[in-house]
């Protein structure tokens, strides 16, 4: 009895999720924020976080994505002049753009809906989902605001100064966009859910912080990995790093250095993965130290 009563409305909430995410896919490929690839991509990952997750799950994706968007398509033309031969994507994301921003949150709302119910563990993939969408949140709207920093960018591991664009350079405005990201995408997530009992609320109480902290280290993981051991490439034309195989002038480029296999994509999935996993270990350090201070 009880089972079936679990499964009814997640199954409704699935089906709901299917409809709500397919209209916002079909929204955002008309205005050109996701490709033809991406469509299918972002239902899975929208089905799947409304469906095992709940609605405010969901709207934090849609919070992450809106605000991404609106962030791709700001001074467009600017950050096209200024860096658009550096990265290997515009901003249309495709599946594999998809599944590497969203594709561990997606997990999360998985690990949650098959283990919720037992409050440890949806408290920890309550905080890897915070995390893990924090930190794209964080990286995007660093991405796309840094590049039209006044500022030059240094890079994370040795300050030396790069052209806006270069994987692991940093800015101050970049910085400030990703800790504004990580934080709204906290505050984003506690606000849905105080309406919810009294459990909700109370898991919801450190989300912000949560946020601000694994977004944080997740999108330096990012800088870190993009100034280390992602593939670069360098176009022996126009004499300039690319992520791109073919540069934007039709010369096929060469090996820089990093990984061969680890391109942006991957990059992206392993910062997320980071940020959710640093937000599940302070969740649990915190609630190790709080079951601690009941005891005394």
């Amino acid at each position: 009895m009880h089972s079936k009563e679990y499964t009814g409305p997640r199954m409704r909430r699935l089906l709901l999720g299917l409809l709500f995410s397919g209209a916002i896919s079909f929204l955002a490929y008309r205005r050109r924020s996701l490709s033809r690839s991406g469509v299918p991509g972002a239902m899975v990952t929208g089905t799947t976080i409304v469906g095992l997750g709940g609605w405010n799950w969901g709207l934090s994706l849609v919070f992450f994505f809106v605000s991404s968007s609106l962030f791709s398509h700001f001074r467009e033309r600017e950050k096209a002049r200024t860096a658009a031969d550096k990265f290997s994507k515009g901003s249309q994301r495709d599946l594999l753009q998809v599944a590497a921003n969203g594709g561990v949150a997606t997990l999360a709302a998985l690990g949650y809906g098959l283990l919720g119910q037992r409050q440890a563990a949806g408290d920890l993939f309550l905080a890897g989902f915070t995390g893990a969408l924090a930190t794209a949140t964080a990286d995007t709207w660093a991405t796309e605001l840094g590049v039209l920093s006044p500022q030059q960018p240094r890079l994370l591991t040795s300050g030396k100064r790069v052209t806006p664009g270069t994987s692991g350079g940093i800015t101050p405005l970049g910085m400030g966009a990703t800790a504004l990201g990580a934080l709204a995408q906290g505050c984003i997530f506690q606000l849905t859910r105080l309406r919810q009992g009294r459990h909700a609320r109370r898991a919801s109480r450190f989300l912000p912080l949560i946020a601000l902290t694994s977004g944080l280290a997740g999108s330096l993981f990012d800088s870190l990995l993009g100034a280390t051991v992602q593939a670069m490439y360098y176009c022996p034309s126009c004499h300039k790093e690319t992520e791109r195989r073919i540069h934007n002038c039709g010369t096929r480029t060469t090996p820089l250095r990093g990984l061969s296999w680890l391109n942006n994509d991957g990059v992206n999935f392993l910062a997320t993965l980071f940020g959710g996993l640093v937000a599940m270990a302070g969740t649990q350090l915190m609630a190790s130290a709080s079951q601690r201070g009941d005891k005394k």
